[in-house]
């Protein structure tokens, strides 16, 4: 059974760093690729980072480019969101998400992160 755990999330000020973990197992891991999908409140869901199967490529939204880095440990079967220079509208619960091909994948539980004074 496909299953998906997100560590990492806190509150933290403007500015500050967080490094989010999301912990993976009933599937082969280096087989996929995975995606860090965030959501606001009120807000639809958001792609926030990609990482291709190898760790080879990656793709960010313009929104976290350049402050956000998505990597990848297949021999720990382990994905991770570093976040740097956190702005208050990163304020989300972000989710480690497996794709499957023509249909949305599977998700974690989501973690919380919230930037604020």
């Amino acid at each position: 059974q496909v299953q998906l755990v997100e560590s990492g999330g806190g509150s933290v000020q403007p500015g500050g760093s967080l490094r989010l973990s999301c912990t993976t197992s009933g599937f082969t891991f280096n087989s996929y690729a995975m995606n860090w999908y965030r959501r606001a409140p009120g807000k639809e869901r958001e792609l926030v980072a990609y990482i291709s199967t190898s760790g080879g490529t990656t793709n960010y939204p313009n929104s976290v480019k350049g402050r956000f880095t998505i990597s990848r440990d297949n021999a720990k079967n382990t994905v991770y969101l570093q976040m740097n220079s956190l702005k208050p509208e990163d304020t989300a619960v972000y989710y480690c998400n497996r794709p499957v091909a023509f249909s949305g994948g599977y998700w974690g539980q989501g973690t919380q992160v919230t930037v604020s004074s």
